[in-house]
């Protein structure tokens, strides 16, 4: 049975799903939510979801929603499949995995969330931007994103020398920097060698404008 997700084709979060199931070669089809008719907030729809948002997939009548629990669930069941090893087996590596996956949840996401919603996500919905909250938001990210360069200049990805969910995780909000005016990953040069890195890999590529699905 196809994998189902359920998202829409610009969302974020449903792309951070959506490339790691390109990286695994899982099939999906994808099931638009309608929000602006609040789809996502009926009945039938919060039995699956019950907060409402976006995304949750159908394996086989399995339910699960979050995009980094998604995820963890995709690479964790097809280990084997498609890239090897997103979510590394030996303990240590394990733990450094997890921690590099806390880091772009407390240090990255955080901040930069915050930034493309000011600066790309109200714009379009007809709303101001915050200024001063995008100014302080940008100074919190250069200040994480300092560390960041002083780690990756020791490794090749955020959670060692072998690309991990972690990575992948960054890429969503990553991707729309550019488009809020922020030059912040450009300016740190062992961050930018990363981030050309895992933005130009096939999976990304491939959801990085819509998501289509391959089933």
């Amino acid at each position: 049975m196809v994998l189902k997700v359920y998202g829409t084709p610009g969302s974020l979060c449903t792309k951070r799903v959506a490339v790691v199931l390109y990286e695994k070669q899982i099939p999906f089809k994808l099931y638009a939510v309608d929000m602006a008719k609040g789809e996502n907030k009926s009945p039938e729809y919060l039995e699956k979801q019950p907060f409402g948002q976006i995304p949750y997939i159908d394996d086989d009548g399995f339910i699960i929603y979050e995009s980094r629990a998604i995820g963890a669930y995709i690479a964790t069941k097809y280990p084997d499949q498609g890239t090897r090893d997103l979510i590394p087996k030996d303990p240590k590596t394990n733990a450094l995995y997890l921690q590099a996956a806390s880091v772009e949840l407390a240090h990255f996401d955080e901040h930069a969330s915050k930034i493309v919603w000011e600066k790309v996500i109200k714009p379009k919905l007809g709303l101001i931007t915050d200024q001063a909250a995008v100014d302080d938001q940008v100074i919190r990210l250069a200040a994480k994103l300092d560390v960041y360069d002083k780690i990756l200049s020791r490794q090749k990805y955020v959670a060692g020398n072998e690309l991990t969910l972690a990575d992948l995780y960054h890429l969503p909000y990553a991707s729309l920097l550019g488009a809020a005016g922020i030059d912040l990953l450009e300016k740190r040069p062992n961050v930018l060698r990363w981030y050309k890195e895992i933005s130009a890999r096939p999976s990304w590529q491939a959801v990085k404008d819509t998501i289509k699905g391959t089933a």
